[in-house]
């Protein structure tokens, strides 16, 4: 996705309890269903319906998802409050990884 919209990926692992202690209502989700590894897979569909093939690639199916917001939502840049809060808890995270990585 990052690749579709031009842009280089930082990633940062935060634990989702953190993340919880700055916006509840995330913290909410990300506890809830999507704090457990899961695989979806289509065997299911491939059983009842065996001439269902996808034949979508990701790297294409990512490239229309990426037009589709473009043509069709009013998208009028980043969300200074959410990019706020973001790099707040990260640069609070960072600093307790250090401090805590020096705390003998």
């Amino acid at each position: 996705m990052a690749n579709e919209l031009g842009v280089e990926p930082k990633t940062v692992h935060v634990p989702s309890q953190i993340i919880a202690l700055y916006d509840k209502e995330m913290g909410a989700n990300l506890l809830g269903d999507k704090s457990h590894s899961m695989i979806f897979d289509n065997s299911k569909i491939k059983k009842i319906v065996p001439e269902f093939r996808a034949e979508i690639p990701f790297k294409t199916g990512a490239a229309e998802v990426v037009q589709w917001f473009r043509e069709n939502m009013l998208y009028k840049g980043p969300d200074a409050g959410v990019e706020n809060w973001m790099n707040r808890l990260i640069e609070d995270w960072e600093g307790f990884k250090s401090f805590r990585g020096n705390v003998k």
